[in-house]
């Protein structure tokens, strides 16, 4: 009696190129969820039970983190829900079926909020200037409100490590203050706890991934198009320190977790005046030192060793 044995399966051989595409893409993701599972653990981003609102712009980072925290939340240690939330500014051409077919195709619960911010921008700010700043007021007032309506506990926003670069150099440059952008913050009204999962992640890792993910990628003409951002300029220097000397972007962001204020020159962040004190008696002001100074004035006094130096 003869035996028909099955025929085997057909071996699906994928071309050499794709083979390595795919191992890079997990390579890639394997180092995302690496570094973003840091960041949530050394900030205490997100704990047992919590309710994370995850800003979706359709930019590639804000799909990112999207990405990367639904494949995290499958094997997190604590229990906690991801909604992903867009809003909508009724900027012209904005495709509004975009974001709403993506998440329904990857299962993922979703609400779209509408608020004509477009109009109020573009009749508020005069033309040439930028819009970024009142834009971004009016985007986060409106987040912020749905978030306490809907009882989110977190507010996650998509700014990677160069974001916190970037913001550090132009708090530096244009409002003169050693500041930043935190992977952390509590809003000042003190009611939403901001975290940012990609504090750790490269802008070029992010742009890699959301192509080779295949992303459906929607750009902000409204700010996009603005050619006297000082961002863009800070963005250009940056670029160009990148490529001169690569991996100083890294340097710069991991000192921006290592601060000294011993070494630094804010007498509200170090004791100075207790430094190397022989005695308990009050030590005078910069009244007491500028007493014989025209006008008794500091001010007046910094400029003149200015002046001589």
């Amino acid at each position: 009696m003869s035996v028909i044995l099955p025929l085997p399966d057909p071996i699906v051989r994928r071309p050499p190129g794709a083979q390595r595409d795919a191992r890079e893409l997990n390579k890639l993701g394997k180092r995302l969820r690496h570094q973003v599972g840091r960041a949530i653990a050394d900030f205490g981003m997100i704990e047992d039970g919590d309710k994370v609102m995850v800003c979706l712009s359709g930019g590639k980072d804000s799909y990112t983190m999207l990405d990367i925290l639904l494949q995290l939340q499958k094997k997190a240690p604590v229990r906690f829900t991801l909604t992903a939330v867009n809003l909508d500014q009724k900027q012209p051409g904005f495709p509004e079926h975009v974001l709403p077919q993506y998440l329904e195709s990857i299962g993922v619960d979703y609400k779209i909020l509408e608020q004509d911010t477009y109009s109020v921008v573009t009749r508020v700010v005069p033309e040439g200037k930028t819009m970024c700043s009142l834009c971004s007021r009016l985007r986060r007032g409106a987040l912020y409100t749905f978030a306490e309506e809907q009882g989110y506990t977190k507010i996650a926003l998509g700014h990677h490590r160069d974001d916190l670069v970037a913001t550090f150099f132009l708090n530096l440059f244009f409002h003169s203050k050693i500041s930043g952008m935190p992977p952390k913050l509590l809003s000042d009204d003190g009611k939403h706890v901001v975290i940012r999962p990609l504090a750790y992640v490269r802008e070029d890792d992010i742009a890699t991934y959301a192509q080779a993910k295949n992303f459906p990628i929607i750009p902000c003409n409204l700010c996009g198009s603005q050619e006297n951002l000082q961002r863009k300029q800070v963005k250009k220097m940056m670029d160009a320190w990148e490529h001169e000397s690569p991996g100083r972007i890294e340097q710069i962001a991991r000192a921006l977790g290592d601060i000294r204020p011993s070494q630094l020159s804010d007498p509200k962040l170090f004791d100075f005046l207790a430094l190397g004190r022989r005695g308990d008696a009050p030590l005078p002001d910069a009244h007491d030192w500028l007493a014989g100074e025209p006008h008794g004035d500091a001010e007046v006094a910094q400029e003149r060793i200015t002046d001589a130096d």
